[in-house]
């Protein structure tokens, strides 16, 4: 079987985005140029690789098994890349990075200056939820990861390396808004909560919390996004229990406010997660070393209300 390197680069796009339109952008090449070298990979392996039906694209049994190998062999040549670059030293290299929602906030003031050290890096910067980034770390699509605590029974480190304190919040005339001392947590079962979603780190850290201590809380909203939970609380649409990390500017402006609730807030801590098996290329080790240091520490601490 003939084929390039060059095919099975088109034909992992292809692949992956099941469409030769999105590849070609990807590549920045023409799609019947996409098309031609795909056909020519057909011809090498002497079988149909992806079949259309109506108007959607599919892999064939043999495509996906190409597709497969094509995986691999580019994570391989990215590795070769990356232990040339520890060779060199960290001057080059390019770093993938997927922080969890919650974590945006302070997480690109660190990136920031981490660039700044680092003047001739490039970065990939994706911001997602937590089900996400189990599977980019499952996948290898990332060299590190900003979450909170990673699950038990993956093949996963973590390194915590900065306090995130979980809150109770309010729109600003909500009735408990008003009152002076420790709020009971029982006092709680009486109200409606805008939750995160179920694979969410703050929903499983939240329930959790009541569980242990026979609390029961009504929800009413669920949502994948902490903007919605805040817009929904300051809406009067219920409670929310959020990072503190997520709460400078609404604090500021007086929009929300942290209610003083007993045995709150609920610390948790901010990991940085890869793969056990995984060789970190330079510049990741680098960024570890930089994000775990008293600079990155520093940097995450601004980020909270003061």
């Amino acid at each position: 079987m003939h084929l390039t390197l060059r095919q099975l680069t088109l034909f992992e796009s292809v692949a992956r985005h099941l469409s030769y339109t999105r590849a070609a952008e990807e590549l920045h090449l023409s799609q019947p140029a996409v098309s031609m070298q795909v056909r020519q990979l057909e011809e090498a392996a002497g079988l149909p690789l992806l079949e259309r039906m109506g108007k959607r694209l599919y892999l064939t049994e043999a495509g996906q098994e190409v597709y497969d190998y094509a995986r691999r062999i580019g994570q391989q040549l990215q590795e070769l890349d990356e232990v040339m670059a520890s060779l060199r030293g960290v001057q080059r290299g390019h770093l993938r990075l997927s922080v969890a929602t919650t974590a945006k906030s302070f997480a690109t003031r660190i990136l920031a200056a981490f660039s700044r050290r680092y003047e001739g890096i490039s970065y990939s910067l994706d911001v997602t939820n937590r089900k996400t980034l189990l599977g980019q770390l499952e996948n290898n699509e990332t060299d590190l990861v900003i979450m909170g605590q990673p699950p038990k029974g993956l093949d996963l480190e973590g390194q915590a390396f900065m306090e995130n304190p979980l809150v109770v919040i309010a729109s600003p005339d909500h009735p408990l808004a008003q009152e002076a001392g420790p709020i009971p947590l029982q006092r709680l079962e009486q109200e409606t909560f805008v939750v995160r979603e179920r694979e969410s780190g703050t929903r499983i850290a939240m329930e959790r919390f009541f569980s242990e201590r026979d609390i029961r809380l009504q929800t009413g909203i669920e949502t994948t996004s902490n903007t919605t939970i805040k817009r929904a609380v300051e809406a009067g649409l219920g409670l929310g229990i959020v990072s503190l990390h997520t709460l400078r500017l609404e604090l500021m402006a007086g929009t929300l406010v942290v209610l003083e609730v007993e045995e709150f807030p609920i610390i948790r801590h901010w990991h940085l997660v890869h793969r056990r098996d995984k060789r970190l290329p330079p510049i990741a080790r680098a960024f570890q070393e930089f994000l775990t240091g008293p600079e990155g520490r520093e940097l995450g601490s601004h980020s909270l209300p003061d």
